[in-house]
């Protein structure tokens, strides 16, 4: 497989895996325990890892989701908690998730290790939360603990690719929710208030826009080869079917 071929076809899974620990009860039982909502857990969970900054520029980091609902998340959560803090408990979390859904996973460390190199070799250009996340310390061991945490690190890639190539497009962030899968049930979820524009003329822009975030993140995968490239895909595709039964 081509270094493109293997980000399209990993994709659907790491998008699904990077953050279903955010839905996991228990990690929500961690933001009761900050003093803080779901929400504010989730938006300042992503982007604590820049640090104190304002909710303009979260919102600019995060793209896709709409500024209003970044400030109502991440203010919030400023008034009980700092952002790195809750950063923390978010990895915490993702660990924590891992080692339970994915400890058992057949070669697990094996997809780690080959997440934790396409995660090494990833430019970071213009994708501030992952570069922040990348920078942050990772004391697991365990290998399921690992696979999560990187499969956390490859989602904000893909979505930091994504975002850069969504604007390339031509297209706003609202733009590229609207005429994605989820369309405007995707774009409330994202905070954005309707009415909202209609998405037929961008249809195509969108298919470009995805086609340019594989070629993105393509470098990331460059390092593993067309043969471990492969076998990710395949051990991808294995973790997906385990962690939703």
């Amino acid at each position: 497989m081509t270094p493109e071929q293997v980000a399209a076809a990993s994709k659907p899974a790491v998008l699904a895996l990077g953050e279903a620990y955010n839905r996991c009860p228990t990690t929500l039982r961690r933001a009761r325990l900050l003093g803080i909502s779901g929400w504010a857990f989730y938006v300042t969970g992503r982007a604590g890892a820049l640090g104190d900054v304002r909710a303009e520029t979260v919102a600019a980091a995060l793209g896709f989701i709409a500024p209003d609902a970044v400030a109502d998340g991440w203010d919030a959560a400023a008034r009980a908690v700092r952002p790195s803090e809750v950063a923390a408990a978010s990895l915490a979390e993702c660990c924590r998730w891992g080692e339970e859904v994915l400890g058992d996973v057949p070669r697990v460390d094996r997809l780690a290790a080959l997440v934790e190199r396409a995660v090494a070799a990833a430019d970071a250009s213009a994708m501030p939360l992952f570069a922040a996340w990348r920078a942050m310390p990772l004391d697991a061991l365990a290998a399921g603990a690992r696979a999560a945490a990187g499969l956390r690190l490859l989602r904000e890639h893909f979505t930091g690719a994504h975002l850069v190539a969504v604007r390339a497009s031509g297209m706003t962030p609202l733009e590229a929710v609207l005429a994605g899968p989820e369309g405007a049930s995707g774009a409330m979820a994202c905070g954005w208030p309707p009415p909202y524009p209609s998405v037929g003329p961008l249809v195509r822009r969108r298919l470009w826009a995805e086609a340019m975030t594989d070629r993105l993140v393509a470098p990331a995968f460059t390092a593993l080869g067309p043969a471990d490239g492969a076998e990710l895909v395949e051990l991808l595709t294995v973790a997906r079917t385990h962690a939703q039964g």
